[in-house]
């Protein structure tokens, strides 16, 4: 497995894959930065970067997850809520079959491995309120915002 580490306005981003696709995205408080990216992390580099930068709104590099056959469902479903639009927990449940099965979904959403690129910060609750987030909902909230600046959050 090889990682990268990559500056963001979130924190440092630590990006993990192979030639088989990237496995794991997530977000550290500080750590170092890579100064070489491996070959088969650059076009996640190069796409994380265009999204920071407002230029991207949807992510082409491949993805290796690793995940039970239930997560791996949830975090399908996640990739189909529109770049600027939001989801609740309840609906995603619902989407995915089983409305009774929102602490299930809501727990596969906090165990997605792909920060940023698999949505699952597009979740929300039902009231509208921003709900848990293991990135911080500061960066939840940052992250909505980005991807769509014309509608502020007002959910703290």
């Amino acid at each position: 497995m090889k990682t990268a580490f990559i500056n963001s306005p979130l924190g440092i981003t630590k990006i993990e894959g192979d030639e088989n696709g990237v496995a794991v995205i997530s977000v550290l408080s500080e750590g170092e930065l890579s100064i070489e990216i491996p070959t088969e992390l650059l076009d996640a580099v190069t796409q994380l970067q265009e999204y920071f930068e407002g230029k991207r709104t949807e992510f082409t590099f491949k993805l290796n997850p690793k995940g039970t056959d239930f997560q791996q469902k949830v975090w399908q479903e996640l990739l189909n809520i529109p770049f600027g639009k939001t989801m609740s927990y309840l609906d995603l449940s619902k989407k995915l079959g089983d409305v009774k099965a929102i602490r299930a979904v809501a727990s596969a959403n906090g165990k997605n491995p792909l920060w940023i690129v698999v949505p699952c910060h597009r979740v929300i609750g039902t009231d509208g309120s921003l709900t848990g987030y293991a990135g911080g909902l500061w960066r939840k909230k940052w992250l909505l915002e980005h991807e769509n600046p014309s509608k502020q959050q007002s959910l703290f």
